[in-house]
């Protein structure tokens, strides 16, 4: 077998073992139905997303290394299964953002999403003590403006607190993370 034969071999496992890590072992390779016999309590958004909140988070840069902290104060109201929630972020930076989500909540348990930073509308399903969200972000024209792919996942925790842990990528690449808890501000008193 020839160099150029070895490298082409070469390339092309990595290339194979990339793709099979990402569909199989990622933490995009996570489907609601990996969830769908979670133990205790479901998540419900109409009841666990609902009211005046407190999040408090961080963000990751490409290269694992937190580049921004932040606290948001949330409020989300519902009528049957149309929501709206506003969030206020507070940046460690000293820079706020406010963002107002509107939401809709099928009877089978799938979401609608929008929001004026989306790209489309947002899609997602609630599944046992889980809720997954799929969207496309445009960044605002101070960061560039692109537009990220975003896999949101929330984690309903024993005691009610929602663990959110979401991936933001661009041409498959993972450019950003953000884990961070929300929780009613009458429990986080």
């Amino acid at each position: 077998m020839t160099a150029v034969a070895y490298v082409a071999s070469g390339a092309a496992l990595v290339l194979i073992l990339g793709y099979l890590r990402l569909r199989y072992f990622d933490f995009a390779a996570q489907h609601p139905a990996d969830y769908a016999e979670g133990t205790g309590e479901a998540f419900d958004l109409r009841t666990h997303l609902n009211g005046p909140m407190i999040c408090e988070g961080v963000i990751y840069g490409p290269t694992g290394r937190v580049t921004s902290r932040f606290v948001a104060d949330m409020e989300a109201r519902w009528e049957g299964n149309q929501g709206v929630m506003h969030e206020h972020f507070r940046y460690d930076s000293g820079s706020e953002q406010h963002r107002k989500w509107t939401l809709t909540l099928g009877n089978d348990g799938r979401i609608r999403a929008t929001a004026p930073d989306l790209v489309g509308e947002g899609h997602g399903q609630q599944s046992g003590p889980t809720v997954q969200l799929r969207y496309r972000l445009r960044l605002d024209d101070d960061a560039g403006g692109h537009v990220l792919d975003t896999v949101d996942w929330m984690y309903l925790a024993p005691n009610g607190t929602i663990v959110n842990r979401s991936q933001f990528r661009k041409f498959g690449v993972k450019v950003a993370e953000l884990v961070a808890t929300m929780r009613r501000k009458d429990a986080a008193a």
